[in-house]
């Protein structure tokens, strides 16, 4: 253990966070890392042009950004929310060649569907859960 690290040290993160996120980890995808991924406009649109069209390498997805939705962000700005989407499950990637091809996975939003079902029936209030 490096000095500075022990439980009871300044620095130390509380037990709590670590308890807390075991928690919300549910079938191998934390849940922060998966809503932090949706929460970002960028990512989304990313998400959005992967549903249209899988398979695509990088070149592609910023061509399509810059060209379809007038996003002027660098190589290096897509690669990141590409690493933050795959982080989270929700993009998948595959080499062939010196090519790296990157895939929409929609396994983890179907898991929170799942886990918290949204029904159409009107709650005691009148709204709706």
């Amino acid at each position: 253990m490096r000095p500075g690290t022990g439980p009871g040290s300044p620095g130390a993160r509380p037990r709590t966070d670590l308890i807390g996120k075991c928690l919300l980890a549910y079938a191998g995808v934390v849940a922060d890392d998966l809503f932090k991924a949706l929460a970002d406009p960028t990512r989304r649109t990313i998400m959005d042009e992967l549903a249209e069209r899988s398979g695509q390498t990088l070149f592609e997805i910023c061509a399509r950004l810059s060209m379809k939705h007038g996003l002027g962000i660098s190589r290096q700005a897509v690669s990141q929310h590409l690493a933050v989407l795959e982080a989270a499950g929700l993009v998948e990637t595959r080499r062939e060649g010196r090519y790296k091809f990157h895939d929409l996975t929609t396994a983890p939003l179907r898991q929170i569907t799942e886990r918290w079902p949204v029904s159409d029936t009107p709650g005691p209030e009148g709204n709706t859960p």
